[in-house]
């Protein structure tokens, strides 16, 4: 089994910053691609971010490009989501996700594809 654990959610205003942890525990971290998904009131799980088991490949959300970088330290067996210039319509709960691969250059866009989540952060951006 894995249990993931996000961390650093907050209240923030406008065009602040945050930066969200994924702690992971359980099976080898690192054969494990990872994500980031949110998702607001009454809308659908909407994808973030995902990043590779080695760290070397890397794809936002076009909603967030620009703005957010995802990135994972192995040795600490946690997965981070740097988020600057926050807008209002950032708000959402975020969720951490994992799923096994095989391939080092694997990485998902899906939330159908990965096996494990975190019980998520809230981040609430302030007009």
């Amino acid at each position: 089994q894995v249990q993931l654990v996000e961390s650093g959610g907050g209240l923030v205003q406008a065009g602040g910053s945050l930066r969200l942890s994924c702690a992971v525990s359980g099976r080898t971290f690192s054969s494990y691609a990872a994500g980031w998904f949110r998702q607001a009131p009454g809308k659908e799980r909407e994808f973030v971010a995902t990043i590779n088991w080695s760290g070397d490949i890397t794809r936002i959300a076009d909603s967030v490009k620009g703005r957010v970088t995802i990135s994972r330290d192995n040795a600490k067996n946690t997965v981070y989501l740097q988020m600057n210039g926050l807008k209002h319509e950032d708000t959402a709960v975020y969720y951490c996700a994992a799923t096994v691969t095989y391939s080092s250059s694997y990485s998902a866009t899906s939330p159908s594809l990965y096996n494990y989540w975190g019980q998520g952060t809230q981040v609430t951006i302030s007009s």
